[in-house]
């Protein structure tokens, strides 16, 4: 049966303190909505919708940057989870297959979980997802009886018995698309906060003698983000399991409660993570890599054997080639570097190329900017640029030339050729001393 997934994502999330709708504040480098979206293609949902409200320009587009096929509806007055999930429903008007209702705030439901709600919809109108609380405190409970669900107990509404459930409410519904916007028509907003709940349609459903059952989840997986604290507290729920995950994949990582990981970080067998890595969103390092402390990787490709750092910075578009080493207090930004060639010290790369075997002296920086427009660079194969030049693109350097050291170079350079530009050097003998005499006697005088 085909799936739909409503992702509801128009708070405000006033407890935020933030101009930023809630949903788009960030968890491991990329908004949580994102984070919620990721099930829905993990599932192969043929249909993703996202209910917008507050900026709701701002998360449409958001959602879209990660899904440019999502569908997006308005929830321009917000009236409770029930109403959210009805502003779709003209969306999925002939769409006969499941939804799954989930929260943009709740980031960490996991594909296995949904999974596990769809088989049992297989024998159930209306499938709920619960967890067990160690503090159930303000969650709604479910009370069930056998495998059903007896009813579904707001914490303010539980007798002192109530009080005593730990199976608690996540708020994650799955039904039939045409079952579920019938029951919806039937909620009415006759409560304290005169909104429609989405809970309300479990017993509606009771009422028609339809099945409802829930299913659990770790209670992990159900946190919701409503406060900076909140946000904290997922950055460090996330950052744990990527640390476990990266560790059971055969990462190793030698302080692992040091390197912060992105959402897509994909690290291979046998890499080295040595302590203080930070993983900006599009980072991917090959096996047997080495990447060493403090270094910042976001948007580029390490190939097998490289060597990164300590305190490297790799950016958008840095494409590392097998066995290349880039080392301290390097930059790299949109450019290639070849197979064996090395970059260990103090040097600025973007917008070039990097030959197989070439390499780059100490404090070399490519100039690849002129105020308005970036140029490129060509460095061809095994190629020397002594320490302390300057490259001036756009320019190409052919293979087996040499530059260098101190030289500023605005022209190409042939193939073996050697490249120098220096000022001539002149001595003046015993200037030197009669400089330093006359500027400390100044000084002294003005004592």
């Amino acid at each position: 049966m085909s799936i739909a997934t409503i992702i509801l994502a128009a708070g405000q999330g006033s407890r935020m303190k933030s101009d930023l709708p809630k949903v788009l504040h960030k968890i491991a480098g990329v908004p949580m909505l994102w984070h919620a979206m990721q099930p829905a293609s993990q599932i192969e949902a043929d249909r993703t919708i996202v209910v917008v409200g507050h900026g709701g320009d701002e998360t449409a587009a958001s959602a879209k940057a990660y899904d440019p096929e999502v569908q997006i509806v308005q929830q321009t007055d917000q009236n409770g989870t029930g109403h959210a999930v009805q502003q779709a429903s003209k969306t999925l008007d002939g769409f006969d297959g499941n939804a799954i209702i989930l929260y943009g705030d709740t980031p960490f439901i996991q594909p296995d979980t949904l999974k596990k709600m769809l088989a049992a919809r297989a024998d159930n109108d209306v499938v709920v997802l619960g967890f067990e609380a160690a503090e159930p405190a303000g969650y709604g409970r479910l009370e069930m009886d056998g495998d059903q669900i007896g009813s579904i107990i707001e914490a303010k509404d539980c007798d002192t018995e109530q009080l005593e459930i730990s199976f608690c409410n996540s708020g994650v519904i799955c039904a039939a698309a045409p079952l579920l916007f019938s029951l919806l028509s039937e909620v009415r907003n006759s409560n304290a906060n005169g909104e429609y709940y989405l809970t309300d349609i479990v017993a509606i459903a009771r009422g028609r003698d339809l099945s409802c059952t829930a299913i659990s989840c770790p209670e992990a997986e159900t946190m919701g983000v409503n406060s900076r604290a909140d946000l904290a507290a997922a950055e460090a729920i996330f950052q744990a399991a990527a640390r476990v995950a990266a560790l059971e994949n055969g990462v190793t990582l030698i302080a692992p409660d040091t390197v912060h990981f992105a959402f897509d970080t994909h690290i291979g067998r046998d890499a080295i993570i040595e302590p203080n890595v930070f993983f900006g969103p599009e980072v991917t390092i090959e096996s047997s890599a080495t990447i060493h402390a403090f270094s910042h990787l976001e948007g580029c490709h390490v190939a097998q054997d490289c060597q990164v750092g300590p305190y490297a910075r790799l950016r958008p578009g840095a494409e590392l080639d097998l066995g290349a080493k880039v080392g301290n207090f390097v930059e790299i930004k949109a450019a290639q570097i070849e197979a064996g060639a090395k970059i260990n010290h103090l040097t600025y790369v973007g917008d070039a190329r990097i030959g197989e075997g070439s390499n780059i002296g100490a404090g070399t920086i490519f100039c690849n900017y002129d105020g308005v427009n970036k140029h490129h660079i060509e460095i061809g194969k095994r190629v020397f640029i002594g320490s302390n030049s300057a490259l001036v693109a756009p320019v190409n350097i052919a293979d087996e030339a040499f530059v260098a050291t101190g030289s500023v170079v605005t022209a190409d350079v042939s193939e073996g050729a050697l490249a120098i530009s220096r000022a001539p050097m002149a001595i003046k003998p015993g200037l030197g001393k009669r400089i330093m005499d006359r500027l400390r006697a100044a000084k002294a005088a003005n004592k």
